[in-house]
């Protein structure tokens, strides 16, 4: 299997560490509901784990949260509660969000603010090198330029990033590039003692911290948006590398491309968002993962309400052709799913190619339609065709509202039947008709006449 490493820029082969594969993959700020560019992140790392774990390895998953935040102070003051309660609101939506999309649950879910002493000890090893230093306000920087090496994730000089610094009110650095380990206590903020007085962490020291302590070192991958490698990923290594005393923080860093709509990229900060909750109740958790699969991991992708009912259709189809009883009894050559699986398997190899890989689903549901309608038996092919959308978080299952509609449906088709064998056939129409209005297209096949529900 090839990999993309973000730090060389090349497809790299994937070999783990040791007898687990090591994954770390940075989580929510939870400030405001999640959206559908949190879900795409999330589809991506499952997917990763999930064929992992299908081609035999072991993988232990970890998935922080960054529950103190500038954010999450100025939105709980806005709405007059607590920092840790709104934070725990919006964490415990998440989780119920995680679940619908049908995404396994991570090994660990650490919070930064459990975390705080492992970060102190980081933060005083690094002043005791020389890498870090206390300022006159008592917040503690990072040395950029002490790190020789730094810029080495985002392929960027320092004397580039130097260009676009700028130092925020009330900061005391050594040097624009310098970033905070540790910020010094603020009236009605948060805060915890520590050596240099009362405060809270920075935001990059607490995934080194919560990764050591989870995964210990090297991570055979750390993950993440885009947009986490820079600044967040490249502190990431500066820090951790300087605490560990060597160069080995992470053996392959692997980041997914970020959501765009209308020509930006969705974030709560810009105010262009749809909730992972409002994408389950429009469209389905399968539908969403099509959506986000149809694309490379690496690619950014653009939010069409057309590329998503598209992807409606496209969850029917697999589901039909992996739901759809076959004859009975079965006669002929049953249809072989080996091409299918191996067209699978080869593109998952390369670089988790999705697109290709969901190609290969499609043409198997193609074949096994054809298999069906010609009387070949179907069960193998389908059992495979589950298997494998299974390894995408495919769950490829009627929505809850069809199963319980289901029985009347049924009945409804049976009537119809009747219709049309006692030459009933405006009477039959009618039903057909009226079905159709309500979402439900039936189709008569030699079999039988089959409903679904239609985008």
């Amino acid at each position: 299997m090839r990999l993309t490493n973000t730090l060389t820029g090349t497809k790299e082969e994937f070999t783990p560490g040791g007898e687990t594969v090591t994954m770390y993959v940075c989580g929510l700020t939870p400030y405001e509901e999640a959206h559908i560019g949190h879900a795409m992140s999330a589809i991506v790392f499952d997917v990763l784990r999930r064929y992992l774990e299908f081609r035999g390895h072991r993988v232990r998953h970890v998935q922080n949260f960054t529950d103190v935040d500038d954010r999450i102070i100025e939105r709980a003051r806005q709405r007059g509660v607590r920092p840790e309660d709104l934070a725990a609101r919006y964490i415990d939506r998440y989780f119920e969000d995680l679940h619908a999309l049908n995404v396994l649950p991570a090994h660990e879910y650490p919070f930064a603010t459990r975390e705080i002493p492992e970060m102190i000890t980081i933060i005083q090893t690094l002043i005791d090198r020389g890498y870090a230093y206390v300022a006159d306000n008592g917040d503690v920087y990072y040395r950029v330029r002490r790190k020789e090496d730094y810029g080495k994730l985002s392929h960027r000089s320092v004397d580039s990033l130097l260009a676009g610094a700028r130092v925020e009110p009330g900061e005391v650095k050594e040097d624009p590039l310098d970033f905070a380990l540790w910020k010094a206590a603020k009236p009605g903020e948060p805060q915890w003692d520590s050596p240099w007085g009362p405060g809270r962490p920075g935001w990059h020291i607490e995934c080194t911290a919560m990764s050591l302590k989870y995964l210990g070192h090297p991570i055979d991958i750390h993950g993440g948006g885009m947009d986490l490698v820079f600044p967040h990923h490249e502190n990431e290594i500066a820090q951790s590398e300087a605490y560990l005393g060597e160069a080995s923080f992470v053996r392959y860093w692997v980041h997914n491309g970020w959501l765009t709509l209308g020509g930006e990229k969705m974030s709560k900060s810009l105010g262009n968002i749809i909730s992972i909750r409002e994408g389950l109740e429009r469209y389905g958790a399968d539908a969403l993962r099509l959506f986000v699969l149809n694309s490379h991991y690496r690619s950014p992708l653009s939010y069409a309400e057309e590329s998503l009912e598209a992807a409606v259709r496209g969850a029917e189809r697999l589901r039909t052709a992996a739901r759809t009883p076959g004859p009975a009894p079965e006669d002929g050559a049953p249809v072989d799913p080996a091409p299918f699986r191996a067209r699978f398997v080869e593109a998952m190899e390369d670089d988790l190619n999705t697109p290709r890989a969901l190609a290969a689903l499609f043409d198997l549901a193609t074949e096994i339609n054809r298999g069906r309608d010609a009387g070949r038996p179907v069960e193998s092919a389908q059992s495979a065709l589950l298997e494998l959308a299974g390894v995408l978080g495919l769950r490829l299952e009627e929505p809850a509202a069809d199963l319980a509609a289901a029985p009347f449906i049924d009945l409804l088709v049976e009537v119809r039947s009747a219709l049309r064998a006692a030459r009933q056939y405006a009477l039959a129409d009618r039903v057909r008709d009226r079905l159709g209005e309500l979402g439900v297209a039936l189709e008569d096949t030699p079999q039988g006449t089959v409903w679904k529900r239609r985008a």
